[in-house]
């Protein structure tokens, strides 16, 4: 089983940075999100060998149980097994058996929650089922690191777009809040079936306005006799198939017409994008013309609007707290790990090595400090001097 856990975990971490070259990252952009290789001796892996033999009643009874659909909680999980029986859900809806023609040597690839979060959705999380349980399996899961925060600023500084929702966190909160929701959805589902309705997971507005094959927004969208409408690369698909893939429905090219509503929301909400890109472009190079530094005159120029990122990632600042910051972090010399949304920081305590989410008006930098230990001293003095000049 060791031979085997260090296979899988081989083949899951080559995955893992094949996924990030393919979204212009570097292949190692995720290792430190990972254990330790080799693992340190005495310490626990965060991932898991999971195995399956097969159950012979079933295979005798005819009976084929399909489970409920499930998401791996992980980066990637790797399941190699002797008969198939996993189905997962396309972006459409429909169930199609993933591992039918799979032999002896192949590994189903699913994708799980944790790198959907690192990579702010770009990589969605693989829903599946297991439609035959008579079947022996090995099941690898790439899991994070219990103390690593999970974040996107890779993803935000190769240009990509980080909606709202994928704030940055640490990989134990993230785990806790999936058993939280996986507890009140099995909740959910023992009630009765009438009220079971209405508790789905409701998608994202970009996936709505996007298109499932290429991503780019249905500025292009047209409607289709069935009331469905499509864009970019799925329309052509559509066109091509003469069938509606989410009804089934028969597609006449001659039919199809504009769907402006959708066209118009879908060009407000990428102008949207497009000006916090723009504005974060426009940040970066003012802080590589002036050396890392933003320079507001707020003395001849009215305050600034938009939210303010005056430090970089890796920078070294000083914690000065407002009143929710524990006292254990102010005035401590801390590092920037990374830059959240609405001028939030993760920043880690040089000295203690905790990590803590500051605003930027909570920091200062360092450099903009007096150094010497000696000016530091005499600070009272000057207080002292101008509070009661010599001449009184």
């Amino acid at each position: 089983m060791d031979d085997a856990f260090r296979c899988l975990g081989e083949a899951a971490r080559a995955a893992l940075s094949a996924i990030a070259r393919h979204l212009r990252l570097r292949t190692n952009v995720f290792d430190h999100l990972l254990d330790d290789t080799p693992l340190p001796f005495n310490e626990v892996s965060s991932s898991e060998l999971l195995v399956a033999y097969s159950n012979q009643q079933h295979l005798h009874s005819g009976h084929v149980p399909t489970s409920a659909p499930q998401v791996d909680r992980g980066f990637l999980m790797l399941v190699a097994s002797d008969h198939p029986g996993i189905e997962v859900c396309d972006p459409n809806g429909q169930w199609y058996l993933a591992d039918g023609l799979s032999g002896p040597g192949d590994l189903l690839l699913l994708t799980g929650r944790a790198l959907s979060h690192v990579t702010a959705g770009l990589r969605q999380t693989s829903r599946y089922r297991i439609t035959n349980e008579s079947r022996g399996s090995l099941t690898f899961r790439l899991m994070p690191r219990a103390n690593a925060i999970l974040d996107c600023s890779p993803i935000s500084a190769a240009g990509h777009c980080v909606p709202q929702m994928y704030q940055s966190i640490s990989a134990s909160q993230f785990m806790d809040d999936l058993c939280a929701e996986e507890h009140a959805i099995s909740n959910h589902s023992e009630a009765p079936s009438g009220s079971q309705g209405s508790f789905v997971s409701e998608p994202s507005l970009r996936s709505v306005l996007s298109d499932p094959l290429s991503g780019a927004f249905l500025e292009d969208a047209m409607v289709l006799l069935c009331g469905h409408s499509f864009g970019g690369l799925m329309l052509k698909k559509v066109i091509e198939m003469a069938r509606c893939t989410i009804c089934n429905g028969e597609v006449d090219p001659a039919t199809l017409f504009p769907n402006l509503a959708l066209r118009a929301v879908a060009t407000v909400v990428k102008m949207e994008d497009d000006r916090r890109l723009f504005h974060n472009a426009a940040l970066r190079k003012r802080r590589k013309e002036g050396n890392g530094e933003l320079l507001l005159d707020t003395e001849n120029s009215p305050s600034p609007r938009g939210v303010q990122y005056p430090f970089v990632v890796g920078e070294r600042v000083l914690i000065m707290g407002n009143r929710r910051t524990p006292d254990k972090f102010i005035g401590k010399e801390a590092v920037i790990t990374s830059q959240c949304l609405n001028g939030w920081y993760l920043v880690k305590a040089v000295d203690s090595g905790e990590s803590i989410r500051l605003q930027y008006r909570s920091l200062k930098k360092v450099s903009e400090l007096q150094p010497q230990s000696e000016m530091r001293r005499l600070q009272p003095l000057t207080f002292l001097h101008n509070k009661y000049p010599s001449g009184s």
